[in-house]
This record gives C-alpha cells, structure tokens and sequence, in this order.
C-alpha cells in the first residue's frame, strides 16, 4: 500500500494540532502526559512537534483526554485555517477553549 503525500492544508491542520497540545500541556512535562495517556513520549514529541501530522484517532483522543479537552474543542481549533501556528498569536488555544 502506497501512502500519498499529505497535502498542504493537512500539515498545517497537523502543525496547528501540534502547536494546540504543547499549549494546553503548559508546563507539564511531556513524559507525564505520554504516560497518562499511554502513548509514547516519541509518539507525543512527533505530534506536539508537527511531524505526524496525521494521528490514529485513539491517539488524539487519549491526549486530549489526559489533558481535558474535549474532541469538538481540539477539531474546531484544529480546523480554523486563519488559527497561528506555533505559540501565543494573540488567541491562545487555551483562552479559546475555556471562554
């Protein structure tokens, strides 16, 4: 099976996915969170970093459920395409998931 390469709009939705996890984990290490969630610390590094852009689903959804947040939250975030990439843009993922 080939994989096709993934297209513009689903690395930047990656990277925003990304950029949302390392925000809502603030200063908790990512060790703690891997094993919360019972992914490896690889595995979250490679997400929170933006180089698996594409997650297994059971993946994300242990990750946002050790961090408290919620699947309709993560997705409305992740889809906005004028959403920053990368830390505070002045619309923190976090302010936007509480409000």
């Amino acid at each position: 099976m080939v994989r096709l390469p993934l297209t513009p709009a689903e690395v930047a939705r990656g990277q925003r996915l990304g950029a949302l996890l390392r925000q809502a984990r603030g200063k908790r290490s990512m060790l703690e969170i891997a094993l919360d969630a019972r992914v490896s610390p690889e595995t979250l590094r490679k997400i929170e970093s933006g180089r698996v852009a594409t997650p297994a689903f059971p993946t994300i959804a242990a990750i946002a459920d050790t961090l408290g947040l919620s699947l309709d939250a993560v997705w409305a975030e992740i889809s906005q395409p004028d959403y920053g990439v990368g830390p505070a843009t002045g619309h923190g993922a976090r302010e936007q998931l509480t409000a």
